[in-house]
This record gives structure tokens, C-alpha cells and sequence, in this order.
């Protein structure tokens, strides 16, 4: 008798409602990551700029066989929106507006790509914050929204998404935490399910960050929602059944920019090749409000549980011990403030090879953050708006691409490699749109 054959799932494409309408992006956090999205996506529609980075505007997608010769771009594919659709707003416990908070950032130059388009940044203000420094130690600032309780807090957060849908004419809103590193937590009771979520929002229970009241307020509005930073936020039960329940997506988390980019491209390919890895060394310097907030031990504990746990997932020591079983793997974050935004990541791999013979590879990262983060930023508010427009609520994994500490559901180990990710997201993609999956098996060329 045949062995029972493994059934195939296979999902129903959804329908999409319109991409029509403006779409207001809300980003708790106005430093220099969400002033860097504000001013490109403007200075892209002004025609100053390329949106270099960013899938959803420049990255094509292979249909069909490789003889069709069918690659349209992905936004010419599926209905996202147009980025003269997008409108911004904020919330920062610092008053300065995008305009004056780009200057102090420093990361794009003022007099190519800030004074041009003043007016506009001028324009974005931020309203007042949920913040406390007992999550962010090192930054602190007067506009801040004061309340009874953290549940009034995010009933005033729901009133602020309200009033700028109202104020800004917006069909949508989707929400990208671009805030500082809030210090390290666990899931805990406090984050079982909503119902105890939501009292240990009246009782002002400290195991409710601020991120969470606003992911909290986001869900309760419809408002798909990511986290661009390590620490929790909706990645916690009552979250994410509340997101399920409501058919919001959320997504996260940690925008996948410097050092650990680099560590999800190098070690997929030491693993394609079976090359060992006995030690993975990897230490940083910046200097902007990341890297200040960051000096704080208990945020440099959230960033290292997120850096930290990439190369186990990809590298798989269980299944290969002989090859990474026993690797020593350190990360270090040193606040440096001349470098600005201009992030130095250095990394020393030692390897080894056949017959085990050692080798060495290192890599001197000079990049800015803000730069890769921002195309992120954005690439995330289109899919985020396309998968509630989807009906796709809950935890969007194939967003995984974007992240450190991809979001999945318990009990589902987190996809690291950056090429499986992409693979998902493009394959996710085509199945929005009705297009057959590409598997590269590729027999169909020789039979």
C-alpha cells in the first residue's frame, strides 16, 4: 500500500479592497529614523531623490517561467498605495518638528535634502508622547501626555489616531514603531490574554511598556501595526490574539539594518557550503539617539537578545555540532558620539574548512543606520496597508524580511536566512495577486 501522501495547503487568494484614499502613517518616535522616511518620501515625490532600498518601489518580481520573460515591479503587481497618497504624523516626548528634529539628527544633508523641502517638515509636529523613563533611561523630553492610568493613556492615543484620520482626510492609517529601545522584558502574566492585559493597564502595572500601549491603541483602531525596535511591544499573547480577533496585522520586530544585515547574508552561505564557524565577533560604534539609549545596560540587553539570536536559528547548531556546536558568538554596542549616525559594525569570523584547517573573514561595515532603516520604514507601511486591505489579520510573518527578531507565533521557530525571507515575501506577493508560486525547481526547462 502507497504511503499516505502529505496533503498541501493551499489558501484561498483573498480579495483586496481599493488602495484609493490617502494613508496616514503614524510613527511613535520622531528622531532620526522617521525624520529620514518623512523627508525621502517627500524629496522622492518632488522628484530630488531615488527611493534606492526599497522593494515596493524599485525591486521587479519574476512570474511564471523564466522563457516568459514577466517581471513587473512589485508595485505594478499588487495594490499598494502610492506614495502621493501618504500622509505623516508622529508622537515624540521632544517638541521639535521633522523639520528641526532631521537638523539634529544629521543624517540627511540640510541644504540638499532638508531646506528644500522645509515647509513640509516644518509641517509635521509631533504630539505628545506616552513616555516614561523607566523604559528609556537616557532620553527624556516635556511633551508628554499625562493620564490617570496607561489605560487612559491609550484611550488619548485613540483619540489622537481618530482626530488626524478626521484632520488629514486618510482612508487608512497604519502605525511603525520608530521609538528607542525600551529596556529588557519577558512575557509574563501581565500579557497571558487581554483580559489581564487590560487591567494591568488600569492598575499601572510595569510590565506595560509604552510600546505596548500603543500597539494596544493601534489594534483597537484597525490600525496595522510593526515594531521597529527589539523590545516587546505586540509580540505578546494578548496582542496578538487581540490582532487576530480584530483581523489587524502586526509585524516585527527590529528593523534589520547594519550588522545583523550582514549576518543573515554571510552566515546562510557558510551553511549552504557545510564551512564551520568556531567564533563570530561583533562589536559597534555610533553615536545618534539610538546609540545614546543604547549605553543604558538594560536597553543593551533587549538589542542583544535580538542580535544574538540569528545565528542560531540559521546556523542550526543542534543538527550540525560538528560545525557550529561550539561557537563563541559576542556582540558589543559602544556609544561613540562623534560618529553621528554613521554606524561602524566590525565583525571577525573564524572559520574553518576541510579537514578543518582554519580560515578568517572580516568585515568592516561602515553604514547609516537611518538610511537602511528608513526604506524599511516604508516598504512595511505599504505591505502593512495591502495586508489589512487583504483581510490578513494577525502576525504577518512573510514581513520577516525586514526584521532581526522575525514575529511568529509560539511554538514556531523564527526564519532567519534573508533569502528564504525573501523567497516569502515575493511568494506571498504573487499569491496576493493571483500568480502561481515559484518554486525553482525548474524541470519544466528540460522535459
Amino acid at each position: 500500500m502507497p504511503p499516505e501522501r502529505r496533503k498541501e495547503y493551499v489558501a484561498q487568494t483573498p480579495n483586496i479592497s481599493s488602495p484609493d484614499g490617502r494613508v496616514g502613517l503614524l510613527l511613535p518616535g520622531l528622531g532620526a529614523v522617521a525624520t529620514t522616511v518623512v523627508a525621502g518620501v517627500e524629496a522622492v515625490r518632488q522628484g530630488l531623490a531615488e527611493p534606492v532600498g526599497s522593494l515596493s518601489q524599485m525591486n521587479t518580481i519574476r512570474l511564471g517561467k523564466r522563457t516568459e520573460g514577466r517581471a513587473p515591479l512589485i508595485r505594478d503587481l499588487v495594490s499598494i498605495a502610492r506614495l502621493d497618497q501618504l500622509v505623516f504624523g508622529a508622537w515624540d516626548p521632544i517638541p521639535d518638528n521633522a523639520y528641526e528634529s532631521a537638523v539634529n539628527a544629521g543624517v540627511l544633508d540640510r541644504h540638499q535634502h532638508l531646506d528644500p523641502i522645509r515647509d513640509f517638515l516644518s509641517s509635521v509636529e509631533p504630539m505628545s508622547a506616552v513616555f516614561d523613563t523607566a523604559y528609556v533611561k537616557r532620553l527624556d523630553g516635556p511633551n508628554r501626555k499625562q493620564a490617570g492610568n496607561k489605560m487612559e493613556l491609550a484611550e488619548a492615543l485613540r483619540e489622537d489616531i481618530r482626530r488626524f484620520k478626521a484632520d488629514h482626510d486618510c482612508a487608512r492609517v497604519v502605525m511603525i514603531w520608530c521609538g528607542s529601545t525600551e529596556i529588557f522584558q519577558r512575557a509574563g502574566p501581565a500579557h497571558a490574554d487581554i483580559e489581564a492585559f487590560e487591567q494591568a493597564m488600569y492598575n499601572n502595572d510595569p510590565a506595560i511598556a509604552p510600546s505596548m500601549v500603543y500597539a494596544y491603541a493601534a489594534i483597537l483602531e484597525g490600525v496595522p501595526y510593526a515594531n521597529g525596535a527589539p523590545n516587546l511591544s505586540a509580540d505578546v499573547p494578548a496582542l496578538e490574539a487581540l490582532a487576530l480577533e480584530r483581523g489587524v496585522p502586526i509585524a516585527g520586530k527590529d528593523f534589520k539594518t547594519g550588522q545583523t544585515l550582514m549576518k543573515t547574508i554571510l552566515a546562510p552561505g557558510l551553511k549552504a557550503r557545510m564551512i564551520g564557524v568556531n567564533g563570530w565577533f561583533s562589536t559597534n560604534i555610533l553615536g545618534n539617539r539610538d546609540g545614546a539609549v543604547l549605553d543604558d545596560p538594560e536597553s543593551f540587553k533587549t538589542k542583544e537578545e535580538s542580535k544574538l539570536g540569528v545565528l542560531d536559528y540559521i546556523l542550526q547548531p543542534e543538527m550540525y555540532p560538528q560545525l557550529y556546536g561550539d561557537i563563541y558568538h559576542k556582540v558589543r554596542i559602544n556609544y561613540y558620539p562623534p560618529r553621528g549616525d554613521d554606524k561602524e559594525g566590525w565583525d571577525n569570523l573564524d572559520i574553518f574548512g576541510w579537514l578543518g584547517y582554519p580560515m578568517q573573514i572580516k568585515v568592516d561595515f561602515l553604514c547609516r543606520d537611518s538610511i537602511l532603516a528608513a526604506p524599511i520604514v516604508l516598504d512595511l507601511a505599504l505591505f502593512l496597508d495591502l495586508a489589512g486591505r487583504a483581510g490578513l489579520g494577525g502576525i504577518q510573518e512573510w514581513l520577516s524580511f525586514y526584521f532581526k527578531s522575525p514575529h511568529v507565533p509560539e511554538g514556531l521557530y523564527p526564519e532567519h536566512d534573508l533569502f528564504i525571507q525573501h523567497w516569502k515575501l515575493k511568494n506571498t506577493l504573487r499569491w496576493l495577486a493571483g500568480e502561481e508560486q515559484i518554486t525553482h525547481l525548474g524541470r519544466e526547462y528540460y522535459e
